[in-house]
Protein backbone atom coordinates (compact mmCIF):
# COMPACT_ATOMS: atom_id res chain seq x y z
CA UNK A 1 0.00 0.00 0.00
CA UNK A 2 1.35 3.67 -0.43
CA UNK A 3 2.28 5.70 2.32
CA UNK A 4 -0.44 8.12 2.13
CA UNK A 5 -3.48 5.23 2.18
CA UNK A 6 -1.45 3.75 5.01
CA UNK A 7 -1.63 7.38 6.98
CA UNK A 8 -5.04 7.60 6.01
CA UNK A 9 -5.83 4.04 7.33
CA UNK A 10 -3.97 5.08 10.89
CA UNK A 11 -6.09 7.95 11.11
CA UNK A 12 -9.42 6.01 10.50
CA UNK A 13 -8.88 3.94 13.26
CA UNK A 14 -7.44 6.56 15.63
CA UNK A 15 -10.22 9.10 14.75
CA UNK A 16 -12.97 6.35 15.31
CA UNK A 17 -11.45 4.96 18.64
CA UNK A 18 -11.62 9.02 19.81
CA UNK A 19 -15.48 8.89 18.71
CA UNK A 20 -16.43 5.74 20.60
CA UNK A 21 -13.98 6.36 23.81
CA UNK A 22 -16.25 9.55 24.59
CA UNK A 23 -19.53 7.16 23.95
CA UNK A 24 -18.08 4.80 25.82
CA UNK A 25 -17.46 7.56 28.97
CA UNK A 26 -20.94 9.13 28.11
CA UNK A 27 -22.86 5.24 28.35
CA UNK A 28 -20.74 4.72 32.03
CA UNK A 29 -22.16 8.48 32.83
CA UNK A 30 -25.67 7.75 32.05
CA UNK A 31 -25.08 4.51 34.25
CA UNK A 32 -25.52 1.83 30.84
CA UNK A 33 -22.37 -0.28 32.30
CA UNK A 34 -22.59 -3.26 30.46
CA UNK A 35 -23.08 -1.19 27.11
CA UNK A 36 -19.95 1.72 28.13
CA UNK A 37 -17.90 -2.41 28.67
CA UNK A 38 -19.12 -3.27 25.23
CA UNK A 39 -17.90 0.44 24.07
CA UNK A 40 -14.43 -0.14 25.57
CA UNK A 41 -14.17 -3.30 23.74
CA UNK A 42 -14.62 -1.09 20.06
CA UNK A 43 -12.31 1.38 21.75
CA UNK A 44 -9.25 -0.76 21.85
CA UNK A 45 -9.79 -2.86 18.62
CA UNK A 46 -9.75 -0.03 16.70
CA UNK A 47 -6.83 1.85 18.25
CA UNK A 48 -5.04 -2.08 18.12
CA UNK A 49 -6.06 -1.85 14.03
CA UNK A 50 -4.04 1.30 13.63
CA UNK A 51 -1.33 -0.46 15.34
CA UNK A 52 -2.00 -3.24 13.21
CA UNK A 53 -1.89 -1.02 9.84
CA UNK A 54 1.14 0.89 10.95
CA UNK A 55 3.07 -2.34 11.63
CA UNK A 56 1.93 -4.51 8.64
CA UNK A 57 1.37 -1.84 6.11
CA UNK A 58 -1.68 -3.21 5.02
CA UNK A 59 -5.28 -3.27 6.20
CA UNK A 60 -6.53 -4.50 9.70
CA UNK A 61 -7.87 -8.02 9.76
CA UNK A 62 -11.73 -8.39 10.39
CA UNK A 63 -11.06 -10.03 13.53
CA UNK A 64 -12.57 -8.82 17.04
CA UNK A 65 -9.94 -10.20 19.22
CA UNK A 66 -8.12 -7.74 21.10
CA UNK A 67 -5.17 -10.32 21.92
CA UNK A 68 -4.64 -11.29 18.42
CA UNK A 69 -4.62 -7.78 17.10
CA UNK A 70 -1.97 -7.08 19.32
CA UNK A 71 -0.25 -9.84 18.39
CA UNK A 72 -0.15 -9.04 14.67
CA UNK A 73 1.16 -5.49 15.68
CA UNK A 74 3.72 -7.23 17.14
CA UNK A 75 3.25 -4.79 20.56
CA UNK A 76 4.68 -5.85 23.72
CA UNK A 77 2.98 -5.77 26.40
CA UNK A 78 2.64 -6.67 30.10
CA UNK A 79 1.58 -10.09 30.60
CA UNK A 80 -1.49 -7.84 33.13
CA UNK A 81 -2.67 -6.13 29.93
CA UNK A 82 -2.24 -8.79 27.92
CA UNK A 83 -4.87 -10.27 30.93
CA UNK A 84 -7.01 -7.64 30.49
CA UNK A 85 -7.57 -7.77 26.47
CA UNK A 86 -8.87 -11.48 27.20
CA UNK A 87 -11.30 -9.96 29.62
CA UNK A 88 -12.26 -7.25 27.65
CA UNK A 89 -12.34 -9.43 24.55
CA UNK A 90 -15.51 -10.87 26.74
CA UNK A 91 -17.54 -8.09 26.78
CA UNK A 92 -17.76 -7.71 22.27
CA UNK A 93 -18.84 -11.05 22.69
CA UNK A 94 -21.46 -11.10 25.53
CA UNK A 95 -22.74 -7.74 24.54
CA UNK A 96 -24.10 -9.08 21.27
CA UNK A 97 -26.24 -12.57 21.84
CA UNK A 98 -29.23 -12.14 23.75
CA UNK A 99 -28.92 -14.87 26.38
CA UNK A 100 -25.35 -13.35 27.23
CA UNK A 101 -26.65 -9.93 27.37
CA UNK A 102 -29.22 -10.56 29.52
CA UNK A 103 -26.58 -11.99 32.33
CA UNK A 104 -24.42 -9.39 31.67
CA UNK A 105 -26.89 -6.90 32.83
CA UNK A 106 -27.10 -8.35 36.18
CA UNK A 107 -23.70 -8.81 36.58
CA UNK A 108 -22.24 -5.86 35.91
CA UNK A 109 -21.96 -3.35 39.05
CA UNK A 110 -21.17 0.41 38.42
CA UNK A 111 -17.44 -0.46 41.00
CA UNK A 112 -16.56 -3.52 38.20
CA UNK A 113 -17.25 -0.75 35.36
CA UNK A 114 -15.76 1.93 36.60
CA UNK A 115 -12.94 -0.76 37.06
CA UNK A 116 -12.87 -1.66 33.59
CA UNK A 117 -13.40 1.73 31.86
CA UNK A 118 -10.50 3.18 34.19
CA UNK A 119 -7.81 0.64 33.12
CA UNK A 120 -9.10 0.48 29.41
CA UNK A 121 -8.39 4.48 29.59
CA UNK A 122 -5.52 4.09 30.93
CA UNK A 123 -4.42 1.10 27.66
CA UNK A 124 -5.77 3.38 25.15
CA UNK A 125 -3.65 6.41 26.49
CA UNK A 126 -0.82 4.08 26.35
CA UNK A 127 -1.29 2.99 22.67
CA UNK A 128 -2.55 6.28 21.20
CA UNK A 129 0.49 7.65 22.48
CA UNK A 130 2.93 4.86 21.32
CA UNK A 131 1.07 5.33 17.81
CA UNK A 132 1.85 9.04 17.73
CA UNK A 133 5.84 8.21 18.97
CA UNK A 134 5.88 5.33 16.25
CA UNK A 135 5.72 8.24 13.37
Amino acid sequence: MKEISINKLIHYWMATAEHDFVTMNALFKSKRYSDSLFFAHIVLEKILKAHVVKHTKDQAPRIHDLVRLQEIAKLEISKEEKDFLYTTNEFNIRARYPDYKLSLYKQITKEYAKNHIDKTISVYKKLCLELKQKK
